[in-house]
């Protein structure tokens, strides 16, 4: 007898669980998926690329192998997203860019290969911003994502169809990416989970993020580094599973790391990131987390000097992005840049993160060097701090989402005016430069009944414990919740 719950909204081990169990069906779990996307996608146009005779037809092979006591991996028969930056063998990837428009890939990028080895079913792709660069969710192919907690705002860039999806139940599992934020901001946003990796850790190829092939001078390689890739789902479970099939052979950690209990927990938390805004909303649910640590025996400390200056980390990482945003542009746009920046920098915003941006499209190579330095000395000292925690608690945005409005519009602050873009890098960009993995999690709601979120830093190479760390935290608070109407 099939179980009476909605399966399309389970959690992704869950739905194994029942695969395995013979409780369900991957064609049920398909086709319940493909109902909830014709009835709710419309309004979310979170998923712009759908392949439903093929999910219908691979559903039905991954059904057969079952019976006859085949498994194909442990995403067997599971029907997943993918976000379309990532290239995808036999179905258009487009990237939200127009000269994309026809492209279909001949073969997968590396993370969408090992999950369809490891059995995933590819039902559709999920919507960005125009080469995955953008705070909201929009771009001239395939249009607006409406974040499924409310119609009027974004879902977040640039993985934010990925995350309206999940929130929405018309995925189990997503792959996204992460250059400042894209990942941890949506996850925020919409209220789910998202796992940005170890920089290094999973292959960058097939991942269309520039008009053009990048092409980094020697010596310049720690660039990379600022791009990170990884799971978003709807429960800690979830990226624990898909971490491991989308990590790279052969890197380190991938193993089962033991869990503290709760009451041997240790904490950092800091809602004044280097006096970055944050709204009064989420800085009350920072606390009540805390306390609610502090209830179950962990130790906690309110950190608000890491180890490191938050100013001169702000303008290393506003150069790498600089620095890696020219080299994406054509040859006459770069020169364009490279005359610019110095001026902006000139007469422009004093902020050290802008600074750095207008320094880095100079592609001067003292000026990148000696960001790249910087990089390398805030990775050791954000490594010695955390050697002290399981991990740092720290905000994802200064609000929870906010209305969809034009790009670099204010973004309102309780009672303040903020830069969009300060708004989108300053509590996130330090991690793409230091390459740390970093797990968010929904921890509340505000007044408007919109997700809070967090990230949760840790160690590099570390995922799994900070997994666990993670889990711990997430067992505090209400986890996950479904959208008012899904």
């Amino acid at each position: 007898m099939y179980t009476t719950i909605t399966e399309s909204t389970l959690t992704a081990s869950a739905a194994l669980a029942e695969l395995e169990a013979g409780d369900t069906t991957s064609e049920r779990l398909v086709e319940g998926l493909l109902e909830r996307i014709d009835r709710l996608n419309p309004q979310l146009n979170a998923i712009i690329t759908l392949d439903g005779a093929g999910a219908r037809q691979r559903a039905k092979a991954a059904d057969e192998a079952r019976q006859r006591g085949e498994c194909w991996g442990p995403l067997h028969g599971l029907p997943i997203t993918i976000k379309d930056a990532f290239e995808t063998a036999g179905m258009r990837t487009v990237s939200g860019y127009p000269p994309f428009s026809g492209h279909v890939p001949e073969k997968d990028a590396p993370p969408v290969a090992r999950l369809r080895q490891a059995g995933a079913i590819i039902v559709g792709k999920t919507n960005l911003p125009t080469l995955a660069n953008g705070i909201q969710c929009d771009n001239p192919v395939f249009g607006r994502t409406n974040n499924p907690w409310d119609l009027q705002r974004t879902p977040g860039g640039s993985s934010g169809g990925a995350a309206a999806a999940l929130a929405a139940s018309l995925s189990f599992l997503e792959l996204g990416s992460d250059i400042g934020g894209s990942l941890r901001i949506p996850a925020h946003f919409c209220g789910v989970y998202s796992l940005k990796l170890t920089a290094s850790r999973v292959s960058g190829q097939g991942h269309l993020a520039s008009p053009k092939a990048l092409s980094i001078p020697a010596g310049w390689e720690g660039l990379l580094k600022l791009a990170s890739f990884g799971p978003m789902a709807r429960s800690i479970d979830d990226l624990r599973l898909a971490f491991p099939i989308i990590a790279e052979p052969g890197t380190p950690g991938l193993e089962p790391a033991p869990a503290n209990p709760p009451a041997e927990m240790r904490l950092a938390w800091s809602d004044d990131f280097g006096g970055a805004p944050l709204d009064d909303a989420t800085r009350r649910a920072m606390r009540m987390l805390a306390t609610a640590v502090e209830h179950a025996g962990g130790r906690v400390e309110h950190l608000s000097d890491p180890g490191f200056d938050f100013q001169q980390a702000w303008r290393a990482a506003g150069t790498c992005l600089g620095t890696i945003n020219t080299l994406f542009q054509p040859l006459s746009m770069q020169w364009q840049r490279r005359l610019t920046g110095p001026i902006l920098g000139a007469f422009g915003p004093r902020d050290a993160l802008m600074q750095g941006l207008f320094a880095g499209m100079s592609l001067r190579p003292a000026v990148v060097r000696e960001a790249l330095e910087r990089q390398l000395e805030l990775i050791d000292q954000l490594e010695a701090s955390l050697s002290r925690w399981d991990a740092w608690i720290c905000p994802v945005f200064p609000t929870s989402a906010f209305t969809h409005r034009p790009p670099n519009a204010p973004i309102e602050v309780d009672d303040a005016h903020e830069s969009m873009l300060l708004a989108n890098l300053l509590h996130n960009v330090i991690f793409n430069l230091t390459g740390h993995p970093v797990v968010t999690i929904p921890i509340g709601r505000n007044a408007l009944g919109l997700p809070i979120g967090v990230q949760v830093v840790g160690r590099r190479w570390q995922e799994m414990a900070l997994l666990n760390a993670a889990e711990r935290l997430a067992g505090l608070t209400d986890g996950f919740q479904p959208p008012p109407g899904n």
